[in-house]
């Protein structure tokens, strides 16, 4: 068993769609280990998203995801990683494969309903973001 991390997006939340892109997860064999819903402070996202820091989009992304509610979910199955990245789809939803994720609920590249982690060590430190610094 492996685990991994797939945060439902601002907009996402916004509109609802919590509740279905659980049940999409579910549905393709994942166990929900542990939700939070959350807005993440700026020095949060900063580190969640430290990896794109030197990108000109850093502080366009750090404000867009820290502008409102989010919903982190600590997932868990054998091959979590990989097999999440292949339920949520292309970064850009009208890449995206029918039936994922991004297809079904993204709207833009950054409006794309969920992040998920991209690899089992992104995983780990973004699960200890969001789920170590709970109340």
């Amino acid at each position: 068993m492996q685990d991994t991390y797939l945060m439902v997006k601002p907009e996402a939340v916004a509109a609802g769609r919590t509740g279905a892109i659980l049940e999409l997860a579910e549905r393709n064999g994942f166990q929900i280990v542990a939700l939070r819903s959350l807005t993440l402070a700026r020095p949060q996202a900063e580190r969640f998203y430290a990896v794109h820091r030197e990108r000109p989009f850093f502080p366009d992304l750090v404000r867009y995801i820290s502008g409102g509610t989010v919903v982190g979910v600590h997932l868990r199955r054998a091959d979590a990683v990989k097999r999440l990245r292949e339920l949520v789809g292309s970064t850009n939803p009208s890449e995206a494969a029918c039936g994922t994720i991004r297809f079904l609920y993204g709207t833009s590249i950054q409006e794309n309903a969920v992040h998920a982690s991209d690899s089992a060590e992104n995983a780990g430190r973004e699960l200890s973001i969001v789920f170590g610094e709970a109340d």
